[in-house]
């Protein structure tokens, strides 16, 4: 053996660098980060699948079923419930639970037509409710946060704080002949082929663009899913934590007060005992469109297309006749059961030896 022959040799300069213990975090990083967001389209996915495949079956069985109008009424119907889950959706990407929200839509209701029966005008009255229930949802946002409760007690509490209210307001149902809201009952947008769609729709649809666009495209909105996804790592990395968990219970009463005025456009009435288990519904709406109960992961959209496939399931029942409307809350637990697992699952995939 030479000299030569035990020099050490020189690094070839096209060779790759030797992955260090940074890179092999980052790599994971990236790839923890890929399968996490292909679970969250994946599930958004199925369930646009889903809808497609109720809403083709409710078009073979049922004559008529498949006519635009049909289709355009699931969102006449559920205009306040997908204006509901938009709220459900910014607090349950971040870990809580709102449970007052059905409530607060009776107390929309019930405040609405009592100042409009005792002649107030039909801009202030609706000005009164929605800051109604963003007093209400920055009230129990400061209670999760400042005092550290638990979302289920303190919204549950909120619940029977709202539901009471109804009562201490009015026991007996009270009509609205305000013309405004009567003409928004009533008027609606032609459209080609003889189809139509009522304001409320474009309100929610506008409301699920607002809220596409600020958890999308804002920093309060990478806030709420950075504190769904590790709300000590989102503090340590000094984001608004608290401002932010707060705010989301305000657009979440805002949401449902909101929800609340939609509602009393269907319905032309104030009651305490409107929307008994609305939350319920847009709790539903929410994980069926892919958003984790954990918090974290999910879309906006997803919500929609949760709310439709609810709105799907009660066309198909209601198309049938023979079945009693208790097979939608069976058929919507069901369904409900199935995507938690499906979240369970993915999440496992998403987290490796959990």
């Amino acid at each position: 053996m030479t000299v030569s022959d035990t020099r050490p040799t020189a690094p070839d300069p096209a060779a790759p660098p030797p992955a260090g213990p940074g890179d092999r975090r980052r790599a994971w990083q990236r790839w923890l980060r890929s399968t996490t967001t292909g679970s969250r389209t994946f599930s958004v996915l199925v369930t646009g699948v889903l809808l497609v495949v109720l809403f083709g079956t409710g078009s073979a069985r049922y004559e008529n079923f498949g006519s635009p109008q049909v289709a355009l009424n699931l969102l006449v119907d559920n205009a306040h419930l997908v204006v509901l889950a938009v709220g459900m959706t910014f607090v349950i990407l971040t870990g809580g639970i709102d449970l007052s929200s059905g409530a607060v839509v009776a107390l929309s209701t019930v405040i609405a037509a009592s100042l409009l029966e005792a002649g107030w005008p039909a801009p202030v009255a609706i000005a009164v409710v929605l800051a109604t229930g963003a007093l209400l949802g920055w009230l129990m946002g400061a209670a999760v946060h400042h005092l550290q409760l638990q979302p289920f007690i303190v919204t549950l509490a909120g619940m029977f704080l709202a539901r009471g209210l109804c009562f201490v307001i009015s026991v007996p149902s009270i009509p609205i002949r305000d013309p405004f809201f009567q003409s928004m009952a009533q008027d609606v947008v032609e459209l080609p082929g003889n189809t139509f769609l009522t304001y409320s729709v474009f309100i929610a649809l506008a409301v699920l663009a607002a809220a596409v666009w600020v958890l999308h495209r804002t920093r309060f909105g990478r806030t709420v899913y950075a504190i769904g996804g590790n709300e000590s790592s989102a503090a340590l990395m000094g984001l608004a934590v608290g401002r932010t968990k707060v705010g989301v219970y305000v657009i979440s009463g805002t949401c449902s007060a909101l929800a609340g005025l939609l509602f009393t456009f269907y319905m032309l009435s104030g009651y305490s005992l409107h929307a008994i288990g609305m939350e319920l519904d847009a709790i539903a709406a929410v994980v069926i469109g892919g958003t984790l109960l954990t918090g974290g992961a999910g879309y906006v959209v997803g919500s929609l297309l949760g709310v439709l496939v609810l709105g799907t399931i009660q066309a198909l029942i209601s198309f049938d006749g023979g079945l009693s409307s208790w097979w939608t809350r069976i058929t919507v637990g069901v369904l409900l059961l199935v995507f938690v697992v499906v979240q369970r699952l993915t999440t496992r995939r998403a987290r490796p030896g959990t």
